[in-house]
């Protein structure tokens, strides 16, 4: 008689995108990660920040047919900028100078960032290198977040 094998079901992220978007997934932190590796270790140019009770001004930017939308954002000092994917694979949003980096966001996953100093700071998908933005951030009017 033949006996069948019980296998697992495949993940989720197999199914969607074959087994080496899996693998990427988990090498970088993916889904199957705790929240904690979301987290990045804040820095003098960029931290992240959990919200509080007085909400800094916010921005959003769109991860669409493999870019960031707008490609360059402008933002005060102080201000929270929150990355949605909303394509239906993975991406993530890692800063040329590793002052901040996300794990690998599924679609319609949030990564935040607020950025507290003036300054340039560039980013890409570490999936897709080709996905380059920038987020440039003024001081502040009243002449908070003036870098060093």
């Amino acid at each position: 008689m033949l006996e069948m094998s019980r296998r697992r079901p495949r993940p989720a992220a197999w199914r969607r995108h074959g087994r080496g978007a899996a693998l990427a997934i988990l090498l970088l932190g993916g889904p199957a990660a705790p929240a904690a590796a979301a987290a990045a270790e804040p820095t003098a140019a960029a931290a992240e920040s959990p919200a509080t009770a007085a909400e800094p001004p916010a921005a959003e930017v769109r991860i669409d047919n493999f870019t960031f939308s707008p490609a360059v954002l402008t933002v005060a000092a102080g201000t929270r900028v929150t990355w949605v994917n909303g394509d239906d694979i993975p991406h993530t949003v890692v800063a040329n100078d590793q002052s901040f980096r996300s794990r690998a966001l599924d679609t319609d996953d949030r990564f935040a960032v607020t950025f507290e100093r003036a300054g340039t700071y560039r980013y890409f998908c570490s999936l897709h290198p080709h996905m380059v933005a920038t987020v440039v951030v003024q001081a502040a009017p009243d002449g908070a977040g003036r870098a060093p």
